[in-house]
């Protein structure tokens, strides 16, 4: 299957232009717009924990990507400071770009691997991204509504001691493709996120107790071959389970996944 490139690939000003475009009308929304976002932070964490995950920092890639990875884990800190601790109070709207912000050098940003126009490459701040997979993450494991969310349009790189279903994290491209969530509920969460020596991770807490959870699963993967290329295909679905007796009260699909695979996968 041909990858045809639109026309702002092939022409570096009319990208810039057409990016900066669309950042003008995400600022117009920020600023502009009647959603309410969140602002405030606290070091006090909240007394309920809703979820915990972590993601390893350093993948098992070749060397030539290995300082990418280094430099990948300065970005996450950095980008880390800006979320740690944020409050998501009812009828507050999270949006990782806007508490991030544009990730530049003058920030201490470095180059990091980012995933774009079906390539694994160099960019200012690459590797941001494995925060909001992980932040989508705890939050599809809560009440909470997501509104924004993007997946890669691609998968790079080989499972390598996956936990999660392929496909349930979030991209993010500062600031036109966001990961935003709104607190619809009576209750205030938040966010806590760390760095270990070998782990990015985070929680999700509320301060109340829920008499619900959820249990997040994947259903229907795929290994697909179209026209001499490989694709990539799955469901994520979520149950609704009362804590007091463990009985299902609701199940809903998540999301659909279909991607192009840029490796031959082994079990296929």
């Amino acid at each position: 299957m041909i990858q045809r490139k639109l026309i702002s690939q092939r022409h570096p000003a009319l990208y810039f232009i057409a990016v900066w475009t669309r950042r003008f009308g995400r600022y117009a929304e920020w600023y502009f717009g009647k959603k309410k976002y969140v602002r405030e932070k606290t070091s006090d964490k909240l007394a309920i924990r809703i979820k915990k995950h972590q993601s390893v920092l350093l993948k098992k890639l070749g060397e030539s990507d290995r300082q990418l990875q280094v430099n990948k884990v300065t970005n996450l800190r950095i980008a880390i400071r800006n979320i740690d601790g944020i409050l998501i109070r009812p009828s507050e709207t999270f949006s990782f770009c806007k508490l991030v912000g544009l990730p530049t050098e003058k920030k201490g940003y470095l180059l990091g691997m980012e995933l774009s126009f079906g390539k694994a490459r160099a960019g200012i701040g690459g590797g941001i991204c494995q925060i909001s997979n992980l932040i989508h993450w705890l939050i599809i494991h809560s009440p909470l509504t997501v509104n924004e969310r993007y997946h890669h349009s691609f998968d790079p790189f080989p499972d390598d001691g996956r936990v999660l279903p392929f496909g349930s994290g979030a991209t993010v491209f500062y600031n036109y493709r966001d990961y935003q969530f709104t607190n619809n509920t009576e209750h205030t969460f938040q966010i806590n996120l760390w760095l270990t020596d070998k782990c990015l991770e985070g929680e999700l807490r509320i301060n109340n107790e829920l008499d619900y959870s959820y249990h997040v699963i994947e259903k229907d993967h795929q290994f697909l071959k179209i026209e001499g290329e490989f694709y990539r295909k799955n469901e994520i679905w979520r149950d609704k389970i009362l804590k007091y007796d463990g009985k299902i009260v609701g199940t809903e699909l998540i999301t659909k996944n279909f991607a192009r695979v840029t490796y031959a996968p082994e079990n296929y």
